[in-house]
């Protein structure tokens, strides 16, 4: 028990217990270790894991990695029913006793495969890599082609082994619950974990529910239930709250609320350690409500200062005794809904944090302390981002417990990870998306240049890839070559790489296919590093000027590619054989290859409009705007015509979280908000978040986007004709207007993909027109 400064203890919970479903309360009451989980840095592999997370290994198995290994396949089964729901029954999945950790081996006959691997979750990689090189089909993220496969799958030819090059395969970067979506249901985040087993992830962070042990433990150290609420924000923002940037917004939260999301994280934990896959959860550095001091005697807090328009929350002192209490109570409620794990995730002072006098080798040492205190020897995971971790972080640990995830490995040249963290343990990462943007492309040849070199040079301290676009669900080619690197041992070409993509994405070799992902290949996703690792977003989406270069202030400012790569890539894919556009993969691409298409060529739009207004040319303004405007209502229809480009699908997620109307309604003004505003006006204006996460969406653009634009032209228009200065329009109230209304929109797509791709093809100039 703990007790605060002032207050009795708090009381335990039975009713957040008593709303967990019955094989989550197994595990809680089983006792303080329910599941097995990924090895940290230099710990011995699990010998494996049931469903209902026990350990079990052999009598007088040997402690080291490659001992012998049974487990529950059942896990790993219910998901292949999930992912292949006609084929499921003709994959034997066996406990592969005597593999090695992170190896499986495919092997069989016409209509019998047999894939057996060290965990459930490398069972489901063997059935990634047979699909991908003997089927020929693809299950993507998002999209896939598995209606192309025959009625009895095809025999392996010769049985083939795979292991894992890095131990440490990391999905999930802090911002993905926000800006992917945080209000989703089990069954989507179900979906999510078999696609990261399928292409051999083993690590994921857990954020869902990350807020309740803070509501728990909190109400203990002299704060009220009402106050916390108060505190924490809406699921939409939380990921940045958690990061310290931020509290209160989108909110207030209700405890259901509260409790249900814990039940879901729970749940997602549970999916995880089924399939022996580490659960990365929430660790605990400090944060703490205003007030904090004072309540509790003893306590020494660092205001934070601000954050993009925000008043970061206080940070307490690690070094201070009544830290420990509370990060003790913090990983007490934690382990109580969501388990233990061997990986817990933290970065303290994060984007401009303030130290104050507080010594930070120290503090990371009682951050590190408090965490071994609960999980001993647990794995410190720390991103790799602007200057940190810092040398004086790591001075205060024991590094041989953390793992920085590199976000900055394909962005920035002349990197040295070894000198610069000393040799700590580091996984090459990647954020080729920022806020959900739609828009196509990656530096995968960054990616295929530096992986393999920077694991074999001498003394590399290479131990993992981590992927981290900010949000997930977007460029499946990006998603499969990332994950492919660490399990191919010799150099990736990546021309034979696309060739093969194109090849079994939409079910069989098509040349069109090929030629269309040959010119994408050359184009958006062989962008460089040296300042980005993500393309320009679209100009559409642009808080409207003449001089506008990009949406989001902190995105590229103009084309990383040629555009008659996109241009090109849409011409072919609407000449593959129509034997191959019925799968989702096809209508995925095709409606994300017009829809880049058309967004660059607003790049080229943009200027003529610009020239004809300072030309003063009425006439021709006119008719270039009613381009731009033809060219929106093309866009919000074509992105209609896939279930992956609806804002009705978002805002319909989080109306559903509601219990009543008022709730219903602040949980869409914090989904809303996100798109738009982003916080209140300090942030939008004085942080330049507005449009941050920009994306376009059916519903977004005809709501938002094009009445935006439609307003500025006629101001500019009244501008032409009266020969005066243009009105000033308030951007900020005219966005935050939208996010505050409640109008529905579509969740199911509607509209031929393919004739509305064609429409934007007929419309756009010829690729050789393509800048």
């Amino acid at each position: 028990m703990h007790r605060s400064g002032r207050g009795p203890a708090a009381p335990r919970r039975p009713l957040a217990l008593a709303a967990l479903p019955a094989a989550l309360l197994a595990l809680i009451c089983a006792g303080p270790a329910p599941g097995a989980t990924a090895p940290a840095a230099g710990s011995p592999a699990p010998a494996g894991v049931r469903t209902d997370g026990r350990v079990l290994a052999p009598a007088g198995a040997a402690r080291s990695p490659y001992r012998a290994r049974t487990f529950d396949v059942e896990p790993a089964r219910a998901a292949l029913e999930r992912l292949l729901p006609r084929h499921w029954r003709q994959f034997a999945l066996e406990p592969g006793t005597t593999a090695g950790a992170d190896t499986f081996t495919v092997s069989g006959t016409t209509g019998a495969i047999t894939v057996r691997g060290s965990t459930g979750a490398t069972l489901l990689t063997g059935v990634g890599w047979y699909l991908q090189h003997v089927a020929g089909v693809d299950i993507g993220w998002p999209g896939d082609s598995i209606g192309m496969l025959p009625a009895r799958l095809p025999a392996v030819p010769a049985p083939v082994t795979r292991r894992a090059e890095v131990p440490h395969r990391y999905a999930l970067n802090d911002t993905d619950d926000g800006y992917s979506g945080p209000y989703r249901s089990f069954e989507e985040h179900q979906r999510q974990i078999d696609l990261l087993a399928l292409h051999g992830i083993n690590e994921v962070f857990v954020q869902v529910g990350a807020e309740y042990p803070y509501y728990r433990a909190l109400q203990g150290f002299g704060y009220s239930a009402e106050e916390l609420r108060q505190w924490i924000p809406g699921p939409g923002h939380q990921s940045w709250w958690l990061l310290q940037n931020l509290s209160g917004f989108g909110g207030p939260v209700s405890e259901r609320l509260m409790r249900e999301r814990a039940e879901l994280g729970g749940r997602i934990t549970e999916q995880l350690r089924g399939l022996g896959m580490t659960p990365v959860l929430p660790g605990y550095f400090g944060t703490v409500p205003p007030g904090f001091a004072a309540r509790n005697p003893g306590a020494a807090t660092v205001a934070q200062g601000d954050w993009a328009g925000f008043d970061r929350p206080d940070w307490l002192d690690p070094a201070s005794p009544v830290f420990g209490r509370l990060a003790a109570a913090y990983y007490a409620e934690q382990r109580e809904v969501f388990g233990d794990s061997t990986m817990y995730r933290m970065s303290p002072l994060h984007e401009g944090g303030q130290t104050g006098s507080v010594d930070v080798g120290a503090a990371a040492g009682a951050i590190q302390g408090a965490l071994h205190a609960a999980h001993p020897g647990a794995l410190w995971a720390v991103l790799g981002w602007q200057d940190d971790p810092t040398a004086e972080l790591l001075a205060g640990v024991d590094t041989s417990k953390l793992l920085i995830l590199d976000g900055l490995s394909d962005r920035y040249n002349r990197l040295d990870r070894e000198a610069r963290w000393g040799g700590v343990p580091y996984a090459m990462g990647t954020i080729y998306n920022f806020g959900g943007h739609t828009t196509v492309g990656a530096n995968s040849s960054v990616w295929i240049e530096r992986f393999g070199p920077w694991r074999d040079k001498a003394n590399s301290a290479l131990a993992g890839i981590a992927y981290l676009p900010e949000a997930t669900g977007t460029n499946p080619a990006a998603f499969d070559l990332f994950t492919d690197l660490a399990w191919e041992r010799g150099p990736i070409d990546q021309r034979a790489w696309f060739a093969g993509f194109a090849a079994r994405r939409y079910g069989r070799p098509d040349a069109e296919a090929a030629a269309a992902w040959e010119e994408l290949r050359k184009g958006p996703y062989s962008t460089s590093s040296g300042l980005w690792s993500e393309s320009q977003d679209s100009l559409f989406t642009a808080r409207p000027s003449l001089a506008a270069a990009g949406a989001a202030y902190w995105s590229p400012r103009s084309m990383r590619y040629p555009a008659g790569s996109v241009r090109k890539a849409l011409d072919h894919l609407l000449k593959v054989d129509p034997a191959l556009r019925g799968s989702s993969a096809y209508r995925f691409d095709l409606v994300d290859t017009a829809r880049q298409a058309l967004a660059n060529h607003s790049r080229v739009l943009l200027p003529r409009i610009k020239a004809a207004y300072e030309a003063k040319d009425l006439t021709r303004f006119r008719a270039l705007t009613a381009e731009w405007q033809d060219g929106m209502r093309k866009l919000d229809a074509v992105t209609g015509s896939d279930p992956g480009f609806l804002l009705g699908t978002w805002l319909s997620a989080a109306r559903s979280w509601g219990a009543d109307r008022a709730e219903q309604d602040r949980y869409e003004y914090d989904a809303r908000s996100l798109l738009s505003v982003w916080g209140r006006r300090s942030t939008s204006e004085g942080g330049f978040l507005h449009d941050y996460a920009n994306r376009e969406w059916s519903g977004l653009i005809s709501e938002l986007y094009a009445p935006r634009w439609e307003r500025y032209f006629a101001s500019l228009d009244e501008a032409l004709v009266g020969k005066a200065a243009p009105r000033e329009i308030d951007w900020h109230a005219f966005e935050a207007e939208w996010a505050g209304r409640t109008t529905p929109h579509p969740n199911r797509p509607s509209g031929d993909p393919y004739r509305l791709a064609a429409q934007i093809a007929t419309a756009l100039p010829p690729a050789a027109a393509a800048r």
